[in-house]
């Protein structure tokens, strides 16, 4: 251990010059290590990125799909809502013509059996 009681004034600067040193040591660059396996893991990196990168693309790519294919299934809905719709009014409009037919009928009937009753 070092005495702080029977220090000299030189024996205090050394001991800071020392400190000081030890101080400017760690904060020098240190010698830079290469990675032996640098070139492979960056190879790895850009493996990984293309995969990731795939599978965002086909992700959009079904998003997208998913899309028209709701949208051509609600175009596919209206389409058939509509040709009901027409079925439906091309029924009732035949339904009327029959009713106005029978009437027609019912009415010359009705002349006819009133002809035939005058007679």
């Amino acid at each position: 251990m070092i005495s702080t009681y029977d220090t000299k004034f030189s024996t205090r600067l050394e001991t800071a010059a020392a400190a000081k040193a030890l101080l400017i040591a760690k904060l020098r660059p240190k010698a830079t290590v290469t990675d032996p396996l640098f070139a492979q893991r960056e190879a790895l990196r850009a493996v990984e990125l293309n995969a990731v990168r795939a599978a965002r693309l086909q992700t959009r790519a079904d998003a997208k799909q998913a899309i028209a294919e709701a949208q051509e299934a609600a175009v596919q809905a209206q389409a058939a809502l509509e040709a009901e719709a027409l079925a439906a009014k091309r029924g009732a409009r035949k339904e009327r013509k029959v009713l106005s037919a029978a009437d027609a009928k019912a009415k010359r009937d009705a002349k006819y059996a009133a002809r035939q009753a005058r007679r």
